[in-house]
């Protein structure tokens, strides 16, 4: 999979851009400000239809306009792709594939295949339960794009559940949206359990390869005791345990049980990661963590992209030298940094230079 071109208009501080790229890598220079993430955080959002960095559309928007868009020239394999994205502000983004209008901007879903690691990955091991949920259903959503509907569909259901809930509404107006909170639910917990189990030996084998004494594992942490890989077990789990905490969802006026209120179990030797992994630990899980979902995804025959965001700086020689090695199993990866020091010195790249509004290529 390769990304050919892309073009933005409007797109954060981008009035106009058009971009010709390569296979290999590709390095954006540019200092912290100058846009050099805003290219990344485009890609981004064509791959997984939400950004990294913000939770609406608005800020994506440049100012004093209702809309942006992104284009991309997507190869895969013989055939060629021609993405486009409308992200509008004030209503329901549009896509278009080849030209074609789509009936829903999910249908661009898995055209393109990202895989991407920024500072911000901390989070995923100091933060809340929330951030490492978004990480396993983005890679989900990924591995298969399906996905994304039962994902909508369930947040969808917990919201209205919600709303129902703080009314104190009777158990006969709550009971359709019981059985949708279940059915999908039970099918959500499945398949994050099986991909933590399709993870769990990449993570460990990669936070090996950093040196660490300690060993790394994953491990889903449920709500609901006893589920499995097993929607219909699920489904009878789930409806038990929803009938146990009637009374207190009622009281409390919020869905007690179900995959949004799980958390992914990230253990370094015998203690959690979050609250007694060192730093240098943390960065060694969250990089074992983007690239097992790397090595995942090419292990059951995809060819992601690859996506480093101003990270080489915030990281040590052992952990630099870990991320190349995921460039060179990549077709495609592009890299930002603020200065061109703090890339690896052997990285043959093709590189850009980035100021405020405007991308100019360099010298390799």
């Amino acid at each position: 999979m390769l990304i050919n071109k892309l073009a933005l208009t409007n797109f954060r501080s981008y009035n106009t851009l058009e971009l010709e790229l390569q296979p290999g890598v590709t390095t954006f220079i540019g200092d912290n400000g100058s846009g050099k993430t805003n290219i990344a955080e485009a890609l981004i959002y064509l791959s997984f239809l939400s950004s990294h960095r913000v939770s609406n559309n608005i800020p994506l928007i440049s100012l004093g306009n209702q809309q942006a868009i992104i284009r991309a020239e997507v190869q895969r394999e013989d055939r060629i792709l021609q993405i486009d994205l409308e992200i509008n502000a004030n209503k329901t983004n549009r896509a278009r594939i080849n030209g074609n209008p789509t009936r829903s901007q999910r249908e661009i879903l898995g055209a393109i295949q990202i895989v991407y690691f920024s500072p911000e990955d901390l989070d995923l091991v100091r933060g809340e339960p929330s951030t490492r949920r978004d990480f396993l259903d983005r890679l989900l959503i990924t591995k298969t794009p399906r996905l994304a509907g039962v994902i909508a569909d369930y947040e969808r259901v917990v919201k209205q559940r919600n709303a129902l809930l703080k009314t104190r509404t009777s158990a006969a107006a709550l009971a359709p949206w019981n059985e949708q909170l279940i059915k999908l639910g039970a099918e959500l917990t499945a398949e994050r359990i099986a991909l933590i189990d399709a993870l769990n030996p990449h993570v460990a084998h990669n936070y090996a390869n950093l040196n660490e004494v300690k060993s790394a594992s994953i491990s889903y942490k449920c709500s609901t005791e006893g589920v499995t890989q097993n929607i219909e077990e699920n489904i009878s789990l789930l409806s038990t345990r929803l009938d146990e905490v009637a009374y207190q969802e009622i009281e409390r006026g919020v869905s007690l049980i179900g995959p949004h209120r799980d958390d992914l179990d990230l253990q370094i030797g015998d203690f959690p990661a979050k609250g007694y992994a060192s730093h240098g630990e943390s960065w060694s899980m969250a990089i074992s963590l983007r690239i097992g979902s790397f090595n995942l995804l090419k292990a059951e025959g995809a060819s992601p992209i690859l996506i480093l965001d101003d990270v080489f700086a915030e990281l040590d020689t052992s952990r630099r030298i870990q991320l190349m090695s995921a460039t060179h199993l990549a077709e495609q990866t592009f890299i930002t940094a603020a200065v061109e020091n703090d890339l690896p010195s052997k990285l043959l790249t093709q590189k850009f230079h980035v100021t405020p509004g405007v991308v100019k290529k360099g010298k390799s």
